[in-house]
């Protein structure tokens, strides 16, 4: 180990390729004692002055720095030794050296973790030090040439993004046909508002599109949540299901089934006790148990999950980066699947009784919008209740323009746990920042028509 660590150090103060190749890749903890105080000081000379130091310059700097020993002394004058190596016989050699000390910190490191004798990291944690080791690699992508890949960039903005569609209008408007892949999508509203009433309104829309949904509940049991889907598909109030004969139930359930080829998987954990550790343990037992890999999640709710990399709330901890730090990872956990995630979290106590909800109304961390790609509110007032209607205002949208129609109305039938479109007049006393736009023939003027600006 040592003689390639030697190899190494050898090589970054004469190969100026190799050099300009890996030290972005190299870490000091990599290396033993004596070899990291002489890295330490190739590096900063190497980002300080944009060169390899030579032999004496590099003894100065350390002499100067109080790093120069005499086992570090006899390590330099070893490094003076210049001859040839091939390029790609260290470079490869060097990837593996570093992903071989990136596993075994990370494993010690884990060790730790479970005797207790981290300060600030969970047991959830583990996964995730130990998949960023196993992902080190000298990656030779170093960004996207302007000029030069031009093409490249075309053909990115023509390739048509797999989108998860809603079935409610100004949803598919505002999101460009759905939501795509990879993204952390939540729903802001007080209690009672219906944040879960719009989850499994489209986890139902999802299941009868034929996609394989996958429906996390810490807030009520899988039964009341399945109550809900059974109520919405079924098209009858859920106070009349438990009334509802057997064979009737099961005919409506049979006839369900012939409308879709997905399937819809709904799964309990205990409010606060569950994190994506258990969600991506869960996902990879039902591909093997079931062979289920869903399309898309519902997670009901973002701020009773726990965090797999942070002890609980208490010490050092606040409710920003805890809450921070579970949306971080829900969204990685949506990139690591390729999913489309959706949650919900709760407005604060001003947010409950205000009509023009904002970010600023986020309960608990304003931490949660900064990470998501789409947020939306649900606002509930005495007078759309009255017309049973709900009011939209989009927050904050990658996908779109969120100006565009940043306030709409939807229709909801609580008894049936169903959101429906509402007639285009329904959205005339709604302030829209940018008017949506209106095809003449060839030409496109806004439409004043529909919407008060």
């Amino acid at each position: 180990m040592t003689n390639l660590e030697t190899t190494i150090l050898r090589n970054l103060i004469s190969n100026d390729q190799y050099t300009r190749t890996v030290i972005p890749f190299l870490k000091p903890e990599y290396f033993d004692n004596t070899h990291r105080k002489v890295f330490r000081e190739i590096a900063k000379f190497v980002g300080k002055y944009n060169k390899l130091p030579t032999r004496e310059a590099l003894e100065i700097e350390m002499e100067n720095s109080d790093t120069l020993d005499t086992e570090s002394l006899e390590l330099v004058h070893l490094l003076d030794n210049k001859e040839p190596v091939d390029l790609d016989w260290v470079v490869d050699h060097t990837e593996k050296w570093c992903q071989d000390r990136a596993l075994h910190l990370a494993i010690m490191e884990s060790i730790e973790i479970i005797d207790g004798r981290s300060k600030d990291k969970a047991q959830g944690a583990i996964p995730d030090i130990l998949r960023d080791a196993l992902g080190v690699c000298f990656d030779t992508n170093v960004g996207h040439d302007y000029i030069d890949s031009f093409g490249d960039r075309y053909d990115f903005y023509h390739r048509k993004e797999d989108r998860l569609p809603f079935d409610l209008d100004f949803f598919n408007r505002i999101t460009k046909g759905g939501v795509p892949n990879k993204t952390l999508n939540i729903i802001l509203a007080g209690t009672g508002v219906g944040k879960s009433l719009f989850m499994c309104h489209a986890a139902a829309a999802n299941l009868i599109d034929s996609k394989n949904v996958l429906y996390i509940t810490m807030e009520m049991a899988e039964e009341r949540i399945a109550e809900r889907i059974d109520a919405n598909l079924m098209n009858l109030p859920i106070d009349q299901l438990e009334t509802l004969p057997k064979m009737s139930f099961e005919n409506k359930v049979a006839s369900i089934a012939k409308k879709t080829q997905g399937k819809l998987i709904v799964k309990e954990y205990p409010t606060g006790a569950a994190h994506v550790g258990h969600f991506r343990a869960l996902l990879n037992e039902l591909k093997i148990k079931r062979n289920f890999t869903p399309d898309v999640i519902y997670i009901d709710y973002l701020n009773i999950c726990a965090s797999s990399r942070m002890k609980g709330l208490g010490g050092s901890v606040n409710t920003y980066s805890y809450i921070k730090a579970i949306a971080e990872e829900i969204r990685g956990l949506a990139v690591e699947f390729n999913v489309p995630i959706f949650s919900a979290t709760q407005t604060t106590r001003s947010g409950y009784s205000n009509t023009d909800v904002g970010l600023e109304d986020t309960s608990e961390s304003f931490g949660l919008p900064a990470t998501a790609d789409l947020m939306f509110a649900l606002i509930a007032t005495e007078e759309m209740n009255q017309l049973n209607q709900i009011i939209v205002k989009q927050l904050k949208n990658r996908y779109n323009d969120p100006n565009i129609h940043k306030r709409f109305v939807i229709g909801v039938d609580r008894s049936r746990m169903k959101l429906y479109d509402v007639e285009q007049s329904a959205q005339t006393d709604l302030v829209n920042d940018t008017p949506p736009v209106a095809t003449v023939g060839n030409n496109e003027r806004p439409d004043f028509g529909s919407f008060k600006v």
